[in-house]
C-alpha cells in the first residue's frame, strides 16, 4: 500500500492533507500531522510551525513527557528550573497504512527515543459530511507500551507548572487578528473552559468554528487545554493532575471528534452538530 500523503475528502472536496514523513529538525519532535485542514468553503483552520511556536504542527498527537522524553517539541519544563533546552526529543515514525480511503485511513506508528521504541500507536482518522457547511474529523489514537517496563506520560503541569497540562491530541488553529471565542455547553471564555472537562468545547473565529468533543468516557474525563489570547489552540490533556501510567503491553485509547464548520456558530448550533458527529 502506497505511503504517499493522503488527502482527506468530503463530498469530493479536499479538506485535509496528512503529512506522513515530515523533514523536521529533531528539536521539533518530528511526527506526522494534518495540515492544511480546511472548512468546506476552503478556509484554512490550522497553522504549521507558526513564529510563536515552531513545534506546533497542525493537527496530531504530541506529548511533552514520555518517561522523560519530549514528543512535543521545543523546550522541556523541568521542575524548579522552568523551560529548559534538553537533548531529549523523540520522534513518531510512520510504519504503514492498514487502510486508506478518500475519507480516511488507519496508520501504525512507532514512538522512538534514544534509539529505542517506547510506544506503538494505531491511529484512525476519518472525515464525514455533516451538512453543506460542516464536516467532522474523527481522530482515534491507541498507544501501546512496547517496552518491558512501566512507562508514564506527564506534562508540564505534573512537573510543576500550573495550568500547563498539554499533551495528547492537539489542534493548532488559524491565527487571526482577534482571538477566537471559546465556549462550552455551560461556560464562556478561555479562563472558564481551560483545565476543565466538558462534553464539547468550541473555538470560533471570524469565519469558522471548531467544536471538539470527547467520544469515549475516558476521553470525556480528560480536561481541555485551551489557548485563545496568546495563540489559538485546543488539546485534550492526557496528564493533568497526575502522570498517566502505561504498564508493559497495555494500551491507552482516546477518541476526539472535531466539527469543522464555516461561519461562527452559536451554542445551540454547535451542540446539535456535535451530537450528529459523535452518533453517526
Amino acid at each position: 500500500m502506497t505511503d504517499t500523503a493522503p488527502v482527506l475528502r468530503v463530498a469530493g472536496r479536499p479538506v485535509g492533507r496528512y503529512v506522513v514523513r515530515p523533514e523536521l529538525p529533531a528539536r521539533l519532535s518530528p511526527r506526522p500531522y494534518l495540515h492544511p485542514v480546511t472548512t468546506l468553503a476552503g478556509t484554512a483552520v490550522t497553522e504549521l510551525s507558526p513564529a510563536d511556536h515552531a513545534h506546533h504542527l497542525g493537527v496530531g498527537v504530541a506529548v511533552p513527557d514520555v518517561e522523560g522524553h519530549n514528543f512535543w517539541g521545543g523546550r522541556t519544563f523541568v521542575r524548579d528550573q522552568g523551560p529548559t533546552e534538553l537533548d531529549n526529543h523523540g520522534a513518531q515514525r510512520h510504519l504503514g497504512f492498514q487502510l486508506r480511503d478518500p475519507d480516511g485511513f488507519v496508520e501504525e506508528l512507532r514512538w522512538l527515543a534514544a534509539g529505542a521504541e517506547l510506544l506503538r500507536e494505531r491511529r484512525t482518522v476519518a472525515a464525514t459530511e455533516l451538512t453543506s457547511t460542516a464536516w467532522a474529523l474523527d481522530f482515534t489514537f491507541s498507544l501501546t507500551n512496547t517496552t518491558s517496563g512501566l512507562l508514564s506520560i506527564g506534562s508540564p503541569a505534573t512537573n510543576g507548572r500550573p495550568g500547563a497540562a498539554y499533551g495528547g491530541f492537539f489542534w493548532r488553529a488559524r491565527n487571526e487578528e482577534a482571538a477566537p471565542r471559546v465556549f462550552t455547553a455551560d461556560a464562556d471564555g478561555e479562563e472558564e473552559a481551560h483545565g476543565r472537562p466538558a462534553d464539547w468545547l468550541a473555538l470560533a473565529g471570524s469565519t469558522w468554528t471548531l467544536v471538539f468533543a470527547g467520544a469515549t468516557d475516558a476521553t470525556r474525563r480528560d480536561p481541555w487545554f485551551v489557548r485563545a489570547a496568546e495563540y489559538p489552540g485546543v488539546g485534550s490533556s492526557l496528564a493533568s493532575a497526575e502522570r498517566l501510567p502505561i504498564p508493559p503491553g497495555e494500551t491507552v485509547v482516546r477518541r476526539i471528534v472535531t466539527v469543522v464548520a464555516d461561519g461562527p456558530l452559536g451554542r445551540d448550533e454547535a451542540a446539535a452538530l456535535v451530537r450528529k458527529a459523535v452518533t453517526q
